[in-house]
């Protein structure tokens, strides 16, 4: 018997880096009627393994963390929550000084998805070389949120060493646009790795989407890297409305100073957190971000494809 972690389900079989190296193996008879998402990638799963290098998994043991979505309230599925990775330790959010231009709506979606699921966020300024006037509005904008941000270079190269520290021995979920360079910056790390890069649209100026299917890359020295698709879609997330405004954390301490229990911070009087953004206690664009992605998050699930289309 022997232990591993899981990197990618492919059909009803799975990736699974161990000791011995990386094997195929399948759920053993009592996992396999399990009605539920048993095994994800990051699950740390006992498993025999045959001289063929196939191999049976037998039990998983318990996850100390798990990256989930949970069905929008509207949802004829319910609430059930369907982990994507396990035992996540942080989530780095890559954002691009140039080619792309900086996001900040996508910034917030991303870091909402993190303290929606109780994960600490960093997020990265990648491509500082491009554009070096864009690092101190970012730190501006998410300095009273308590969010780190570290400046990269690949071609300079600048910040991999702090980015190498960051990433050791720690499973990372890596999100950003398309186009920012998450696999460049990997492949500055960690060569071996040789990840395929999305080259950037001349037409469109966003990149071409690389990543298919989720998947735990092992780095070398330790830890791994999770990327996962369909991070951006909030509303694929089931986050619920009346708990977002938690999920922006400088708000947090102004939330029990509101006039009103149930304030939305979009109009009611009263409300602490507006008075804070009009005073630049918080940052007033993440207060409108806040209030854009309450306005997307509490429209009915039937409805929300008749909404986009307008």
């Amino acid at each position: 018997m022997t232990s591993g972690v899981v990197l990618a389900r492919t059909g009803s079989s799975y990736r699974v880096h161990t000791d011995l190296g990386e094997v195929t193996a399948t759920l053993r008879g009592k996992l396999k009627r399990k009605d539920d998402d048993r095994v994800v990638a990051g699950d740390v799963v006992e498993l025999e393994v045959r001289a063929d290098r196939t191999a049976t998994i037998s039990r998983v043991r318990p996850r100390r963390s798990v990256l989930a979505r949970r069905a929008a309230a509207g949802d004829r599925i319910g609430r059930r929550a369907q982990p994507i990775a396990a035992n996540v330790d942080q989530v780095v959010v890559v954002a691009a000084a140039r080619e792309p231009e900086p996001n900040p709506r996508m910034l917030d979606r991303f870091l909402v998805i993190a303290e929606a699921n109780r994960l600490p966020a960093v997020i990265v300024l990648n491509k500082i070389d491009l554009d070096r006037g864009a690092l101190e509005p970012l730190v501006a904008r998410y300095a009273p949120a308590g969010y780190q941000v570290l400046a990269t270079s690949v071609t300079q190269p600048l910040g991999l060493p702090a980015l190498r520290d960051l990433l050791r021995g720690r499973e990372s979920v890596l999100a950003g646009q398309s186009g920012v360079g998450k696999s460049s910056l990997l492949n500055a790390l960690y060569p071996a790795l040789n990840l395929r890069i999305g080259a950037i649209s001349e037409k469109w100026g966003t990149g071409k989407h690389t990543t298919r299917a989720a998947l735990l890359v092992p780095l070398a020295g330790g830890g791994y890297v999770v990327d996962t698709p369909g991070l951006r879609e909030v509303g694929t997330w089931g986050i619920d409305p009346e708990l977002l405004a938690a999920c922006f954390p400088e708000f947090r301490r102004f939330l029990d100073q509101c006039r009103f229990d149930d304030c939305r911070h979009l109009a009611e009087p009263g409300c602490a957190v507006r008075q804070a953004a009009a005073e630049h206690a918080v940052e007033p664009d993440r207060l409108e971000s806040y209030q854009r992605l309450y306005e997307e998050i509490s429209v009915p699930s039937w409805s929300s494809g008749r909404r986009r289309g307008r």
